[in-house]
């Protein structure tokens, strides 16, 4: 099994920043690709922002330009720096991984996040 652990959200207001974290355990040989997603109240989730295990980005367009995905491979962490935040931005935060977990195996497990909070408000 795996485990992915989210971190960094909170209360901010219009204009801040966050970065959030998300640190996998577990079962891991390699991870591929990182996601991130929101859902605010009421509304469907949505994909934010993904990284592959190579290192193409690719973000909504809500958020291009404000928000950057990163990962360190070494520590099985993700990132996600969120600048100029608003209003709109306020949702819950998932990560999402695809991970590989025996050596030779190309199977991919998806494993979510508990999800943190992130509120953006004056």
């Amino acid at each position: 099994q795996v485990q992915l652990v989210e971190s960094g959200g909170g209360v901010v207001q219009p204009g801040g920043s966050l970065r959030l974290s998300c640190a996998a355990s577990g079962s891991i040989f390699s991870i591929n690709a990182m996601g991130w997603y929101r859902q605010a109240p009421g509304e469907e989730r949505e994909l934010v922002a993904v990284i592959s295990s190579g290192g193409t980005t690719n973000y909504a367009d809500s958020v291009k330009g404000r928000f950057t995905i990163s990962r360190d491979n070494a520590k099985n962490t993700g990132y996600l720096q969120m600048n100029s935040l608003k209003p709109q931005d306020t949702a819950v935060y998932y990560c999402n991984e695809a991970v590989i977990q025996v050596p030779g195996s190309t199977t991919l497990y998806w494993y979510w996040g508990q999800g943190t909070q992130v509120t953006v408000s004056s």
